[in-house]
């Protein structure tokens, strides 16, 4: 009777897919299933825990390489060893043990290149061999396809090359992480640097492309120019015009209006009056990168909580794979989103006239679909009560996906556009007006005729009705303008800029010329790297506007003009891991260059930093990071370290610190400064004490002599008490 095994990434797919079948038994490690007729025998689903198995630490391989020394670089282990994540072994024994007695072996990890690596380095950790292995490829978790994914599982050979992709991606941001961040940290500090550095194969050249926008706005200089508008009252009423004339010369300007005897009160007529229907097709299916920039541009959520979201939805089979970088699907996800039309109209409450049930090209393309399709609603209608459940980025994630799916059946919203011609002694100006003839598509977002998306100097007016050969009136003035700077990036922003390597992308034509390129990171990880960029302190993000700090200066600065600057680099190894991943790549190939790359940082870094401006810069930030004068040593300054407050003199014996936190409050800057200044801060509200039957309290915090803190609590409180 053979026996199978099947592998989850997490508990919660694994729940999922024993939803399909009926429960035989349930323990902490794994679940076992019925007899039915997708399995005959049932079978035993278990799962990792992220993560089971992850790459050995240096010391693990040398003792050497446990210090933090520039003569123990580089790190270049003649091969890499795994061993089990700290505190997994109970689960990881399970799956060995299970993985032993199986007959077939199906992984049902997740449907991406990392699901591959996950499954097969826990494989190859269990010493298990010679088992038949099978993959497990659904885009929803709905009862209905994890029954027809596992009824039509798929060989390995994909999931192999898959899984060679990614444990080369590992491998290598593991080498370059290794020694890159430890030679950067040791050259550094012995400038005066006092932090760490994290440099990564792909967050350095992220973090540089950020800082090259930095650069670009404090290197702008502002530049005037002139233009020529006119305003016109028509029998009908107002409206404005501009001459096609805009230059930095203001004398060139001034001449144009001698040139044509224009004194600024003078008589026009109309010239043309010419119309145009423009009609304009519905939005692409949102990849994740698109729905992560739209969400952002909305509701300013974070790439990483976009996708912790879609998650979420998926998780709950309303939306479909997550973790996608196409914006098509196939004839057969169009079918079932067309049968099921008239319930999504419900759930939206707008039951819009559908303009067609044909598949169009734009979003239904099955060569443009690799490995998953768009993100698109499930054949799960979700009923009221689930929806009510949805929290509200939920909601709005949810709806966002669910209207741009529909829209692919709605009509084109479609306008009028008025070009006016307005001749002022023969100086034309132009106007350009819009009327809106069918919302079409734009209904189910509630977009202005003004889209979003049109820039100042495009923006449309209303028009009075004029006629051809009109006489008007017109003031006629020059007007000075400012050039604008570049400006910071959101959030939001980030993704495309890590797609496109920084290239400037405005339209959906120009992305279409960009697609081949291939950028920072994959759709799966672009958003965790966001997110370490900002665990590391090179970016801080403000009202969803990213600036570089003053480490992430120091970081850019320090490494201009080698690879790890380059993104177009990092694009190029992208693509070749791509390769390894369709079977046209050569895993050791690439580990190989990477430890060439190595051993040329190791070359040329410490010549690259002895730059003055670096000097300068670390003796900046050093200064700027000061909060007070030390109150124990009367030497040192206390500034922030990383998790604590504390004195410069450390390394000279003063053990003057602050926490950071302090009873549930953070401790802020102010308040060590009047600390360290005042031996008092002002009254914290809401301190909570470490007994939990005691009520929260409002206390200052005073400096003792002996360096520690105490209370001085709010007489008021007492006051009550009594």
């Amino acid at each position: 009777m053979s026996k199978i095994v099947i592998l989850a990434e997490k508990p919660s797919q694994a729940k999922a897919y024993s939803d399909a079948f009926t429960i035989k038994k349930r323990d902490k490690t794994s679940i076992e299933l019925n007899p039915c007729s997708t399995f005959p025998n049932g079978a035993t689903i278990t799962w990792g825990i992220g993560h089971l198995v992850e790459l050995k630490q240096p010391k693990e391989y040398k003792p050497e390489w446990g210090a933090w020394s520039l003569s123990s670089l580089p790190i270049l282990p003649v091969r890499y060893e795994f061993k089990v994540a700290s505190g997994k072994n109970e689960q990881f024994n399970a799956v060995k043990r299970l993985f032993k007695e199986a007959d077939l072996i199906i992984n049902g990890c997740d449907v991406d290149r990392e699901g591959s690596n996950i499954f097969y380095s826990i494989y190859n950790m269990t010493g298990v061999k010679g088992k038949t292995i099978k993959r497990l490829w659904i885009n929803s978790l709905e009862v209905d396809e994890v029954r027809k994914g596992f009824a039509n599982l798929q060989d390995n050979k994909k999931d192999l090359l898959l899984y060679a992709e990614a444990k080369t991606r590992q491998i290598s941001d593991w080498l370059v992480g290794m020694n890159g961040s430890r030679l950067y940290t040791l050259l550094l500090q012995q400038k005066g640097f006092k932090d760490s550095m994290s440099i990564g194969r792909v967050q350095s050249p992220t973090t540089y492309l950020i800082y090259q926008r930095h650069i670009e706005i404090e290197n702008f200089v502002p530049k005037p120019f002139y233009e020529i508008e006119g305003d016109f009252t028509a029998a009908q009423g107002k409206y404005k015009g501009k001459a096609k004339i805009k230059s930095e010369k203001k004398e060139e300007v001034l001449n144009i209006l001698n040139q044509h005897r224009i004194t600024g009160k003078d008589k026009g007529f109309v010239k043309s009056i010419t119309k145009k229907e423009i009609r304009t097709k519905s939005p692409k299916l949102h990849a994740l990168s698109t729905l992560q920039t739209v969400a952002n541009k909305k509701w300013k959520y974070s790439p990483k909580h976009v996708l912790d979201t879609v998650q979420k939805l998926y998780d709950k089979k309303i939306l479909s794979y997550p973790r996608t970088d196409t914006q098509f699907i196939t004839d057969s996800e169009f079918a079932y989103l067309s049968n099921n039309l008239e319930s999504y109209q419900d759930i939206i409450k707008n039951t819009f006239k559908v303009a067609s049930r044909e598949p169009k090209k734009r979003y239904v393309d099955g060569s443009k679909v690799q490995e998953h399709y768009a993100i698109i609603p499930t054949k799960t209608i979700p009923s009221s009560a689930t929806l009510q459940g949805l929290s509200l980025e939920e909601r709005n994630i949810y709806f966002e996906v669910l209207n741009t799916t529909l829209a692919m059946f709605h009509e084109d919203y479609v306008y009028e556009e008025t070009k006016v011609i307005t001749d002022v002694n023969q100086l034309d100006f132009e106007t350009t007006g819009k009327t809106e003839i069918n919302k079409g598509w734009k209904e189910l977002f509630n977009i202005p005729i003004e889209d979003a998306k049109e820039s100042k100097k495009d923006a449309t007016q209303a028009l009075p009705r004029l006629e051809k050969d009109e006489n008007v009136e017109s003031i006629v003035k020059m007007k000075e303008g400012v050039t604008s700077p570049p400006k910071p990036y959101t959030e939001g922003q980030l993704i495309p800029m890590m797609k496109t390597c920084g290239k400037t992308v405005e339209n959906e034509e120009e992305i279409e010329i960009l697609k081949e390129i291939e950028g920072l990171g994959t759709e799966a990880t672009r958003s965790g790297i966001i997110e370490t960029i900002k665990k590391h302190q090179y970016i801080e993000v403000k009202k969803n506007i990213v600036n570089i700090t003053e480490k992430g200066k120091i970081l850019c600065q320090s490494i201009e003009g080698n690879l790890l600057s380059s993104p177009s680099m990092t694009a190029k190894w992208e693509t070749y891991l791509k390769k390894i991943g369709n079977g046209t790549g050569s895993q050791e190939a690439f580990i190989g260059n990477i430890a060439k790359f190595i051993h040329k940082l190791l070359a040329e870094v410490p010549e690259q930093l002895k730059t003055e401006s670096i000097t300068q810069r670390i003796e900046t930030v050093q200064q700027s990071d000061f909060i007070a004068p030390c109150p124990a040593c009367k030497k040192g300054n206390i500034s922030f370290r990383r998790s604590f407050y504390g004195c410069s003199e450390y390394a000279n014996g003063c053990k003057q610190t602050f926490p950071s936190q302090m009873l549930g409050k953070k401790v802020t800057e102010k308040h060590v400064k009047d600390l360290c200044t005042k031996k008092k801060t002002s009254v914290i509200k809401g301190m909570k004490p470490k007994a939990k039957e005691k009520k929260p309290f409002d206390a200052s915090l005073v400096l003792k002599d002996d360096g520690s803190i105490g209370f001085e609590f709010a007489k008021k409180q007492f006051a009550k008490s009594k």
